[in-house]
């Protein structure tokens, strides 16, 4: 279990804050949040790059309870495969960690965790539940902290499931729209600004890829020329999203590091490509550690089509596939309900 530096995450060196909660705001008895997908990488971005979408997502339900102590008391939709141990739990070593920090380990909490969203998608799941988890909790204790500052408890629950410590699904989860993380080591996350009329086509095959076995044979050298390539295609990007240039972000959208080793885990992956380019899209690749791909598009209907046909290549295996056409969502993790 990570346990989380309170100093972390805050280039600044400034400190989070301790005890923060404010007693006389501690109203809420019951808070339901949304925690949506997010596509991480982005092509040319490996771990530095996501974005969220608006569907598919997590929703938590956290409530008051006169019972001390934090509790997960329910799960649905996960067929038994996740844990009600909050130590052993992405969203509960979230919450866990957050409570300790704010010196509020003995307050009676209670969580239900709802994933509506697949396992080992590539959609970050993991992240999405971390998220949820922290920010329900933070915003029924008043929010003591903002959405800033949640995220290193959120990228301490999400490590807790593939052991790796980087932002760039629960970055874009917590803070909306698109991200860049400067430093995951120092948790630098920043906006980047999303162009107008930016879709993203995003297919899930009903196959699964483990995050750390997607990690496993990512080369552990890159040559320099690959290097510059993939730095030169990341700044292109970037400047294209500053810009609302789609030409620059197609020209951008290549991705020289994961894609080549990652792609003999999706079938059919460089048909769906070339069908995706067919149709429009700006740029294609696999969205985080797969087996779900994505595509930039300029436009609600290029999303559409592009979406249908590498939907009908993956059909063609034959293999179920789950097509989501999205803009860029700018909300993040958002509450729904609260009493």
């Amino acid at each position: 279990m990570f346990t989380v530096d309170p100093w972390r995450g805050n280039p600044k060196g400034l400190p989070i804050p301790r005890f923060g909660a404010d007693m006389s705001k501690m109203s809420l008895k019951e808070v339901t949040v949304f925690s949506p997908a997010t596509v991480a990488n982005v092509a040319c971005g490996f771990d530095v790059l996501g974005f969220a979408i608006e569907k598919p997502g997590d929703e938590i339900v956290v409530r008051r309870s006169d019972k001390p102590g934090f509790r997960i008391t329910k799960i649905t939709g996960d067929d038994g495969r996740l844990p009600l141990e909050p130590k052993l739990n992405t969203a509960g070593v979230a919450v866990l960690d957050l409570l300790r920090h704010l010196g509020l380990g003995d307050i009676g909490i209670e969580m239900e965790i709802h994933k509506k969203m697949p396992f080992g998608s590539g959609l970050g799941s993991s992240a999405a539940s971390a998220v949820a988890g922290a920010f329900a909790v933070n915003h029924l204790l008043g929010e003591p902290l903002t959405r800033r500052q949640l995220l290193p408890f959120v990228v301490a629950g999400e490590a807790a499931a593939d052991g790796a410590w980087h932002a760039d699904n629960v970055g874009p989860c917590l803070l909306g729209g698109i991200t860049l993380i400067r430093s995951n080591a120092e948790l630098d996350v920043h906006n980047i600004p999303i162009p107008n009329n930016l879709w993203a086509a995003v297919v899930h095959p009903d196959i699964v890829v483990l995050t750390k076995v997607a990690r496993e044979i990512m080369p552990r050298h890159v040559q320099l020329e690959t290097a510059i390539q993939q730095s030169g295609n990341l700044g292109g990007l970037i400047s294209g999203l500053y810009q609302n240039d789609y030409a620059l972000i197609g020209r951008s959208l290549h991705d020289a590091i994961a894609e080549p080793h990652r792609q003999r885990l999706i079938p059919e992956f460089y048909r769906a490509k070339r069908a995706a380019m067919s149709a429009g899209a700006l740029g294609f690749s696999i969205s985080g550690a797969g087996p779900s791909v994505f595509a930039l598009c300029e436009g609600e209907k290029v999303a559409q089509e592009v979406a249908k046909a590498v939907t009908e290549v993956f059909a063609s295996v034959p293999i179920k596939a789950t097509p989501y056409v999205s803009r860029i969502n700018p909300k993040g993790v958002h509450v729904i309900s609260e009493k």
